[in-house]
């Protein structure tokens, strides 16, 4: 198979995303600089993160669906900072129990991502949903075919 035209796991087009600076911004348009940088973080990490882990957290889709509501224009300001940060902590290299660590590495990436998706699940919507089982499907298709 060509290299030349790899899959996109998303769509930022179609869903009107926003740039991790206005995603991370609060209730009256403040961006703390923390937040800005695990809002870039998020976006330049999440499908690397996500090819390794993909076997290992078995709501993946959920977590997909997470991301592509942390950056939805129509997203509460309130809802994407708890999904940034949750996912932030799924990307970023430093956390509890090391992601190389097999059978526990992702475990307290688990217990966080369910909490945040949990106490937001209303406001993951189903084309949220439906973009995240595209992307996870284009993603193993990719993977098959390298």
């Amino acid at each position: 198979m060509s290299k030349t035209n790899p899959i996109r796991h998303y769509d930022e087009d179609e869903l009107e995303f926003l740039l991790p600076e206005e995603a991370a911004k609060d209730d009256i348009g403040h961006a703390s600089s923390q937040n800005s940088k695990k809002a870039r973080s998020v976006r330049k990490k999440f499908w690397k993160v996500v090819k390794k882990a993909a076997h290992q957290i078995p709501i993946m889709e959920e977590v997909v669906a997470g991301y592509y509501c942390a950056f939805d224009r129509s997203t509460p300001a309130k809802v994407r900072l708890t999904l940034i940060g949750a996912l932030a902590y799924f990307v970023l290299p430093l956390d509890f129990i090391p992601d190389f660590i097999l059978g526990l590495g992702f475990g307290d990436d688990l217990a966080v991502l369910t909490m945040a998706i949990r106490s937001v699940a209303n406001h993951i919507t189903d084309e949220h949903r439906r973009k995240a089982k595209q992307a996870l499907h284009d993603h193993m298709m990719h993977e098959q075919d390298e």
